[in-house]
């Protein structure tokens, strides 16, 4: 049976931030962490070795597997930050034509730093992949 690797874990938050080496990349962090703990209203979440999560929820495929992933959040990797919004969203896509510099994934958003994004269109994207997430699986998670 398929087991998710990416589930909440008990780890702090601050503890993986300030375990960053690079100081840019850890002064982003913490400014995304304000944005996503502010826009979302959830408490910051470790989520595997590597991603900050915020808010839940539990989703079943068709094909039976089911599990529970967070709502919107990101990783400060070595490369790049990755941001995590809903896919499938058609509103996602439109707000990331006015996101600023950035590439996407299969399901993640990839920025090189914080100041070459639009703070306002970031905020928007995380309200937006929050209530898609939410009407696509009512009652769910936190």
């Amino acid at each position: 049976m398929y087991e998710l690797k990416t589930k909440e874990t008990g780890e702090s938050v601050i503890a993986f931030i300030e375990a960053i080496e690079n100081e840019r990349k850890k002064a982003d962090a913490y400014r995304l962490l304000d944005i996503f703990t502010e826009v979302s209203g959830y408490k910051a979440k470790m989520w595997g070795p590597t991603m900050i999560g915020f808010g839940s929820y539990r989703y079943t495929y068709p094909t039976g597997h089911s599990g529970e992933y967070f709502l919107v959040g990101f990783s400060p990797r070595k490369a790049k930050i990755s941001l995590y919004f809903a896919t499938g969203d058609h509103e996602r896509e439109r707000l990331l034509a006015d996101f600023g510099k950035h590439t996407t994934g299969k399901s993640c958003v990839y920025v090189n730093k914080v100041d070459d994004i639009d703070i306002d269109v970031l905020k928007e994207l995380i309200r937006q992949s929050i209530l898609f997430l939410q009407a696509a699986y009512p009652d769910q998670g936190e």
